[in-house]
């Protein structure tokens, strides 16, 4: 199933981009030549219209072919993509980024409107307990609050994750769990080297902490969060919805301007590169590994994805979108003629280097799996 999740998000997130360019170029009255799936050479292709519409060999991309996109235009050419207006090309140019952008903001609204819109409290909950971790030898449960830690209470995870941090081999808890074993009786129990208890009502761990625990982890072996999913009415869930997936956006928009800017001081100073970043065997391993907890969680890394793909296609790179919007702004330091020229050059050399960083990013999956 991972091969069929990895195709679709990738064909969707093509298919988005390369119909903004689509839809634009249709409106401005350019012919389109060919719309076309993945890179050629072409495996298959039907003409509809003035318009090819092709799957090609290797699916990593996709492309809109448009009339004098060249930039070799003439007065006869007046459904060229060159004759057109500064501004109404990079529009088009810009319209896959947007519809990029729009689609993960669009999914991120779908996931908060369907799972809740994640609101930060004072309690620390839960969410996951690690296998064969002191956690789980203790009983501890997903959905379990904390509400002490050694006696002192706890309102945010910070507090918490100081206090088993200073703890020296054992640290005792205060749970809040829905069927609460110390209502109304005393009880006490003993399980793997960890005492529980109740006290006051209040359902009380006494568990090891770890001084050396396993990367990602923690001492205790629980993921916490403070944040709780709540469901409004429609009239109140819809906007909610509309806000957080924004915000979703923007924050991711904000780590890929720094990853991406990590990235290049990286690669200026020699350091080759980044072990973190994925290219397409990563992603298909990561599809594989988000497909497991569920379609809601592919749906919200689609979204993370095609934020992804809207900002890397801003980097004024040859054959990238922003690289293509830069040499358009040149053309009245280089001129229209010499644009084309020159452009057409750096396309070349640029997708020989993509090409290029794709083959040392596959190498660096193969190297992490491996």
């Amino acid at each position: 199933m991972t091969v069929l999740y990895f195709f679709l998000i990738l064909s969707l997130l093509i298919l988005v981009h390369e119909g903004g360019h689509f839809l634009l170029a249709k409106r401005a009255g350019i012919k389109i030549e060919e719309f076309g799936l993945g890179i050629p050479p072409r495996i298959w292709g039907k003409k509809i219209g003035e318009t090819i519409y092709s799957i090609n060999l290797f699916p990593f991309g996709g492309f809109v072919r448009l009339l004098g996109e060249d930039g070799q235009a003439n007065k006869k050419q007046k459904r060229s993509f060159a004759s057109q207006r500064r501004g109404t090309r990079i529009k088009i140019l810009l319209a896959g980024v947007a519809m990029n952008l729009f689609l993960g903001i669009g999914l991120f609204c779908l996931v908060y409107s369907f799972l809740g819109i994640p609101e930060e409290t004072d309690q620390v909950r839960i969410v996951a307990v690690m296998p064969d971790s002191p956690a789980q030898e203790a009983g501890l449960e997903e959905e379990d609050v904390i509400i002490l830690a050694n006696g002192q209470e706890i309102n945010n995870t910070e507090e918490f994750i100081n206090l088993v941090n200073n703890a020296e081999e054992k640290i005792t808890l205060g749970l809040q769990r829905e069927n609460n074993p110390c209502l109304n009786q005393e009880k006490t129990g003993y399980q793997e080297g960890n005492f529980w208890f109740c006290q006051d009502g209040q359902l009380m761990v006494q568990m090891s902490v770890r001084k050396n625990p396993p990367p990602g982890e923690g001492a205790t072996g629980v993921i916490i969060s403070q944040t709780q999913n709540r469901f409004y009415p429609f009239y109140k869930m819809i906007p909610k919805a509309i806000y957080s997936g924004f915000r979703e956006a923007l924050f991711w928009i904000e780590q890929m301007v720094l990853a991406l800017g990590q990235i290049l001081v990286k690669l200026i100073s020699g350091q080759g590169i980044p072990t973190e970043i994925a290219g397409p065997i990563g992603i298909y391993q990561a599809t594989g590994e988000v497909s497991r907890s569920g379609p809601w969680a592919l749906v919200h890394f689609t979204g993370i994805l095609s934020i992804n793909l809207a900002i890397f296609n801003l980097i004024p790179f040859p054959t990238l979108d922003g690289g293509r919007v830069a040499f358009i702004l040149a053309e009245n330091i280089i001129g229209q003629k010499k644009r084309a020229k020159i452009e057409g050059y750096a396309n070349q050399i640029g997708l020989i280097l993509l090409i290029g960083l794709l083959v040392l990013v596959t190498v660096n999956d193969l190297r992490r799996i491996f």
